[in-house]
Formats: C-alpha cells, sequence, structure tokens
C-alpha cells in the first residue's frame, strides 16, 4: 500500500470544541498505532479530506512522524477553495499551522463552496487515488459523517479489495485506559 485514505470524525461529532480537548492525544495515539506498522511496509502518503477533526489530527501526528519517517509524506485534498473560511479563528490558525507542514495541498474545485456535488468530486477522487483507508468510524456509536466514506469504501472493496481499517471508540478507549494505567 503506498496511499492511504486517512478520515473520520469531525471535532463536533466527538462533542471535542477546541484543541486543547483531553481525548484528541488518544484519538491521535489510536492512528499512530495503525500509521506506523503501514510506513515500516512501505506506505508513501497519507491523503485526508481535511476536515476540522480526525483528518486535521491525523495531519498533525503525520507531521510528527515525517521527523521518524521522513519519506513519509502528506496531503490535503479539500473540495473546494478555503473551505477553512467560515471556521471559527482558533481553527483557521490551526489549519493554517497544518498546511505549512505538509506536502501537498489541492482543491478539487477551485470555486468557493457551491454545492455537494464538490464534495462527492473529492470524495470519489479520494477513493480513486489511494489504495486503502484507514477510516476513525464506530457503528455502534451512531451516524456521523464518515459512514459515507464507509458505504462507498465497502463498494470498491467489493469490486477490488479495498482495505478498510477502521478505529473505534473502543480502539481510543484502551489507548485512554493504557495511559491511565502507566500513570497509577
Amino acid at each position: 500500500m503506498k496511499n492511504l485514505l486517512v478520515t473520520g470524525y469531525r471535532a463536533h461529532e466527538l462533542q471535542i470544541f477546541n484543541q486543547k480537548h483531553p481525548g484528541i492525544p488518544f484519538i491521535q495515539k489510536a492512528i499512530r498505532d495503525r500509521l506506523v506498522p503501514l510506513i515500516e511496509d512501505g506506505l508513501e502518503w497519507m491523503i485526508t479530506p481535511g476536515s476540522y477533526g480526525v483528518d486535521l489530527w491525523a495531519c498533525e501526528l503525520g507531521i510528527e512522524l515525517k521527523q521518524e519517517y521522513p519519506q513519509f509524506k502528506i496531503s490535503i485534498l479539500a473540495a473546494y477553495a478555503k473551505p477553512e473560511e467560515k471556521w471559527k479563528e482558533e481553527r483557521q490558525d490551526y489549519y493554517r499551522t497544518i498546511l505549512k507542514g505538509i506536502d501537498y495541498y489541492g482543491e478539487v474545485s477551485s470555486q468557493p463552496y457551491s454545492g455537494g456535488w464538490q464534495l462527492k468530486a473529492r470524495d470519489d477522487m479520494l477513493l480513486r487515488k489511494t489504495d486503502g483507508m484507514l477510516l476513525f468510524y464506530d457503528e455502534d456509536a451512531g451516524e456521523g459523517s464518515p459512514r459515507f466514506y464507509r458505504e462507498r469504501a465497502l463498494k470498491r472493496q467489493q469490486q477490488d479489495g479495498y482495505p478498510i481499517i477502521t478505529i473505534t471508540a473502543e480502539d481510543v478507549q484502551m489507548v485512554a485506559d493504557e495511559a491511565t494505567m502507566r500513570f497509577e
């Protein structure tokens, strides 16, 4: 696997409303636990849609991993121009910081948001350009935006064996529990 789509919940879907939330490092550790073996097996690119939440936390982690694995590259493929434009200032600053650390940024449409077709076109491209997906999604936790990626990835999996690696809330809880045990 050379190119991996990494995505999952948006921050608000996890009830996370700022970068100081104590759950973010646990989510990043769960992603790291899945990513590192893939990088060591030859993964070259992590590609995300760049939404505020799992996508950007994975990018932040990827930027850190580049110190250990300089061959590893990170890309954000946005659906439309300036997706962060309507975000709160703190989130915009975070996004711009992430953009400085990644290797490639692209937009499927150079226009501002004008409809769901841009999101569909981006998702089509992400699934076409990647060899597998790492998805933070928990079917038992209820619906959320990652469901759409999962449904489309499952269709591709049926066609050509597209690998889907999942992280669930239980996986993140195990990371948190391990960290807590180390400090007791």
